[in-house]
């Protein structure tokens, strides 16, 4: 048995053990850490399966963000969990014999593929010199699903506004209360000071190399996310209110540029979010660097919540 075939055995043990650790968690606080501990885990089985990119946003987006939204909301929750009533024995058993199903299913498709499987990525690949970008992952994104990537940002957008709506009428406009589980400590601000620097240059340089290798907009904006929440949390910088402008402007100017090159196209190349050659390029890197700072800012402010108290 070779060292690889070890390695996946290991992490598929590991993925079904903090699976049912999450399900059976007493609290929220606990199911949540689980649920970002498999993420991890989930981020190295894509890196096993050679989806790089995959992994990327599993453990910025799928375990970090989510993570801390999750913590954000166990906070919130926390004072009512005694409360909860334990669910009865038949939905137990009903919700487990449907997810012994749901799984047989799917490992019984999965462990019968067809012969000859449906792709299309030769035509992909053989068109994606015309974009100018390395990366097939970027390509597909900013080429082939141009409008679900426009799309994409765009709901992220809206999904912000719908957590600006819970503000109350008194603290329209005010700063979120941002509430975690971390407490200001010597230990986090430490971390606060070391880590931001190092951080926002990973996060640049992830966007900047997604043109060519693994990385790309959502990628490098989580991070930088990452590091301006980390500030916050350890109280180095305020959060900032809702109603400031220059933050609406970096929420929305990522979603902006995307659709002025869209609408740019008609121009340029005939049709709606379409590149001329000889500059698809640059208008891709130029709607993906929009892109990093929208998504960096727009996944902080999700994370850090409506507003609690006025400005």
């Amino acid at each position: 048995m070779t060292g690889a075939i070890l390695f996946a055995i290991a992490i598929a043990a590991l993925l079904l053990a903090v699976a049912v650790w999450v399900v059976v968690a007493r609290t929220a606080f606990t199911a949540t850490v689980g649920f970002i501990v498999y993420g991890l885990l989930l981020a190295l089985v894509w890196v096993a399966l050679s989806a790089v990119d995959v992994a990327l946003t599993e453990a910025a987006i799928g375990s970090g963000v989510t993570g801390m939204l999750l913590l954000g909301a166990a906070a919130q929750l926390r004072a009512t969990e005694a409360n909860v009533e334990s669910t009865s024995l038949p939905l137990k058993l009903s919700a487990g014999i449907l997810c012994v199903l749901v799984s047989g299913g799917l490992a019984a498709v999965m462990l019968d593929p067809p012969a000859v499987a449906p792709t299309l990525a030769p035509e992909a690949t053989a068109k994606l010199s015309a974009t100018g970008l390395g990366n097939p992952v970027a390509g597909v994104l900013f080429a082939y699903r141009a409008l679900d990537t426009l799309l994409e940002k765009v709901v992220v957008v809206l999904a912000l506004i719908g957590v600006w709506s819970l503000t109350p009428d008194r603290a329209w406009g005010g700063v979120p209360g941002l509430r975690l589980y971390a407490r200001p400590s010597g230990t986090l601000t430490l971390l606060a000071q070391v880590l931001p620097p190092v951080g926002i240059m990973l996060g640049i340089y992830m966007f900047w190399t997604g043109a060519d290798n693994p990385g790309g907009a959502f990628q490098g904006g989580a991070l930088l996310a990452a590091m301006w929440l980390l500030v916050m949390v350890a109280r180095l910088q305020p959060v900032p209110p809702t109603s400031l402008g220059r933050l609406r402007l970096l929420v929305t100017i990522g979603p902006f540029i995307f659709l002025t090159i869209g609408f740019a196209g008609f121009a340029l190349a005939g049709s709606f979010l379409a590149y001329p050659i000889d500059y698809a390029k640059p208008l891709i890197v130029v709607a993906e660097t929009g892109l990093t700072l929208s998504i960096g800012v727009t996944l902080a402010l999700l994370v850090a919540g409506p507003a609690e108290r006025s400005a």
